[in-house]
């Protein structure tokens, strides 16, 4: 048997739906798409970590000579209905950048003991473009939202991809979209219009890129959320499948049937909005961090997204919760709250806030404050 057979029947007995091998040869056209869209993905450019390098691998490893695509199928499990518009499939399933002690780590990580274990050296930190590598390697196509398919799986999967310095047999390529014709159901869904084009999205209109990518201290982006943009967040506090539901490729996945995740079940019957908002140590270990582990290590970003989702709510049994968090030690926290309050309404709001910008003394809070009571001064 080949090296290229061995290593695509390794993948596939240890649970990756799909494997498919191409060079390592340069990514030009992603690197000129991402450079192209100016201002929209300046915060990748600029990322200290240096990201679009990976679509040079030869650049970073010198003896690259292929990549290997694998394609997991995440959505081979039921998602509770009470996470559902909250927590984004793919981060539910616990698989994106998964811990090598996790499942779905160790599944990455016997790929990796393989590959070593064939004699392959193996390349590190390449930010490979996934989506790319996946249909150059003949293993996806694309969708208008700007996602991979595959037949079966539709975009419900996980990309991951290995640069190893072994030659082997490359796979046809296919880059294609397969959506139905004129099919514009994905811009259509899109809250925010953050598809502005077909294969085209603006990230800072995009519902998850605002839930996890907005902190500070990273480049070119700041914590601060646009009002516009927290208003279409509704209850999304991680990751955000509007595109995704509402894509006719994806219809006979989200049909079919399959079995319950017992930790899913478990973790939503803990699992609210108001707990989330506080925060406590145990509750955030337990209920929070197995599936929102990806992005965001500072709680109060978390709680910044859970203030969001209370105030979308329109419900004033919620306004305890945000009253004892006008009070937090946290400016961003006591800001989002006094959003959220403000979005709610009411007189038991308006006294709430009146009385925090009393002996508010952060400026930006103020500010939230402020905005919240002339901004709905008729509802409250």
């Amino acid at each position: 048997m080949s090296a290229t057979r061995d290593i695509k029947d390794f993948a596939l007995d240890i649970g990756y739906s799909q494997v498919g091998i191409t060079s390592a040869d340069s990514f030009q056209d992603h690197i000129d798409a991402v450079r192209s869209r100016g201002e929209v993905y300046d915060f990748f450019v600029a990322d200290p970590r240096q990201l679009l390098k990976g679509a040079e691998p030869m650049a970073i490893m010198d003896s690259a000579r292929s990549i290997i695509s694998l394609a997991w199928d995440y959505a081979q499990k039921d998602f509770p209905e009470t996470l559902l518009g909250k927590v984004g499939r793919v981060y539910q399933a616990r698989c994106y950048n998964a811990p090598p002690d996790r499942i779905n780590g160790a599944r990455y990580q016997l790929m990796l003991d393989f590959l070593a274990k064939m004699g392959c050296e193996v390349g590190k930190g390449i930010f490979i473009p996934e989506r790319r590598a996946g249909a150059r390697a003949g293993v996806t196509t694309f969708g208008r939202n700007n996602f991979a398919y595959t037949g079966k799986s539709g975009s419900f999967i996980l990309l991951s991809s290995i640069v190893i310095d072994k030659e082997l047999e490359y796979d046809a390529p296919t880059y294609k979209v397969k959506c139905p014709k004129d099919c514009t159901a994905c811009m259509d869904a899109c809250p925010t219009k953050a598809i502005y084009e077909p294969l085209k999205l603006n990230p800072r209109r995009c519902l998850a890129f605002n839930a996890f990518w907005t902190q500070d201290g990273r480049p070119l982006v700041t914590s601060n959320i646009p009002p516009e943009i927290r208003e279409k967040m509704g209850t999304r506090v991680h990751g955000c499948d509007v595109c995704q539901e509402a894509c006719p490729r994806n219809a006979a996945k989200l049909k079919a049937k399959y079995p319950e995740d017992p930790f899913l079940v478990q973790l939503a019957k803990e699992f609210s909005l108001p707990k989330m908002l506080e925060m406590t140590d145990e509750f955030y270990q337990r209920t929070i961090h197995p599936i929102m582990y990806n992005y965001i290590t500072d709680k109060k970003y978390l709680r910044r997204n859970a203030a969001i989702a209370l105030g979308n709510t329109g419900d004033r049994q919620h306004i305890p919760v945000l009253a004892k968090a006008m009070e937090d030690s946290e400016e961003l926290v006591r800001g989002y709250s006094a959003w959220a309050l403000g979005r709610i309404g009411g007189p038991e709001a308006r006294r709430i806030l009146e009385s925090s910008l009393k002996r508010e003394n952060c400026g930006s809070v103020m500010d939230e404050i402020k905005a919240a009571l002339a901004d709905s001064s008729g509802s409250l």
